[in-house]
């Protein structure tokens, strides 16, 4: 077991701390944040030890660090923490832009250190059992896909929106993470992108928290459509947007020579997985109830259209998969060459966008090997 130091007390520290009654490698022994208040009420929620970042950073015993800062804040908070000869494992994305994801990268491997990095929904049962199935050839070879992601923006339930706003903001750093990495696992490394971004507003209005009814200047495009060709010939078409009140598709569908497969909710780690062999025929349902990451463990609707009322979260799984890895000296799931090729895609999106035109990637990567329920069982309680 790894003594974990976070960084970073903001809205998904609570998420990350659940994660000790899933894991058994997982301990957290102190916090801290720029805003000393809100460190010093994680610290005594916990019962951890308050530190200011400096004192974090130079104690002795933090082996690792979770990087859960704002995404503007990664590449300092994880640069640091490499260079203090310790482990990171951070929130998505890696970075802002590519060169200095790549960077960091470079950094930890000149230093020996393990860099690792969410999303690690991929991990769960929805990403595992699709992996599963696409691999035994159910649906023959994937040629076509497409995903949606869309709400009407973080203003909506987030008392301090403002970043999702700002440069180093907007829904493809925000949520593409989730259904890129998803489709690297599924389908190995992106090869090219096209895409298109607008801006439908020149501000937002914060409708929750003491802010409420403050206008926030918005600087980035808020919705963008693409498409990414996969070196395996896949081409997958996508919308991810702040712009969108209400919805009825399903998050992501891959289409093969043999049949269609409906994958779950890349930012969730369960099911239903569904697929169909027939035109018109009917959807077969594989449930990931079963399966140690897969298994319901929400219960309540969080009001947004993509969502389902019941679902997993087992975020932490690749900070406890990482922890494990550098015991047995083998590499990470969530490592740093996937994260900056997803950073790659990104960061190529929004640049494709900017013109309406094609993008080669920069950047390969392996495609992650499939975690088995074995394996989760030497790290779940």
């Amino acid at each position: 077991m790894k003594k974990i130091g976070v960084i970073g007390c903001g809205n998904i520290a609570e998420t990350y701390f659940r994660s000790q009654e899933y894991f058994n490698n997982i301990n957290f022994i102190c916090c801290a944040d720029i805003n000393e208040s809100v460190a010093k009420k994680c610290a005594d929620q916990y019962s951890i030890k308050y530190q200011t970042v400096e004192e974090l950073l130079n104690n002795d015993e933090v082996e690792i660090v979770l990087n859960i800062t704002i995404p503007q804040a990664h590449y300092n908070v994880t640069k640091k923490t490499l260079l203090s000869g310790k482990h990171s494992y951070c929130e998505k994305p890696l970075s802002i832009t590519f060169d200095q994801g790549k960077e960091l990268v470079d950094l930890a491997k000149k230093n020996k250190l393990y860099l690792g990095n969410a999303p690690d929904t991929f991990l769960g049962g929805g990403g595992q059992l699709s992996r599963k199935f696409i691999d035994e050839g159910k649906i023959g070879n994937v040629i076509l896909g497409q995903f949606i992601f869309g709400f009407p923006g973080v203003e909506t339930f987030h008392h301090n929106p403002d970043s999702w706003y700002q440069e180093g903001g907007g829904p493809v750093r925000d949520m593409g993470p989730y259904f890129f990495t998803m489709l690297v696992h599924l389908l190995g490394p992106a090869k090219n992108v096209r895409g298109r971004g607008i801006k439908i507003k020149d501000h937002r209005v914060i409708e929750k928290g003491p802010r409420k009814n403050e206008k926030i200047n918005v600087e980035t495009p808020t919705s963008y459509m693409a498409s990414l060709e996969f070196h395996n010939g896949t081409i997958i078409q996508f919308l991810l947007s702040f712009d969108i009140i209400n919805h009825q598709q399903n998050h992501m569908e891959l289409y093969g020579t043999k049949g269609s497969i409906i994958v779950p909710d890349p930012n969730m780690f369960g099911g239903p997985v569904m697929i169909s062999n027939d035109q018109g025929g009917l959807w077969k349902e594989y449930s990931t109830e079963e399966m140690f990451i897969g298994k319901t463990n929400i219960f309540n609707h969080s009001g947004r259209s993509n969502e389902a009322s019941k679902q997993s979260n087992y975020r932490g799984v690749g900070l406890s998969e990482m922890i494990k890895a550098i015991e047995n000296k083998k590499i990470n799931r969530c490592n740093g060459e996937l994260a900056l090729h997803v950073l790659d895609i990104i960061e190529s999106i929004i640049n494709a966008s900017k013109n309406a035109n094609q993008i080669d990637l920069r950047t390969t990567c392996l495609k992650p090997i499939p975690l088995t329920e074995e394996e989760i069982s030497l790290i779940i309680k």
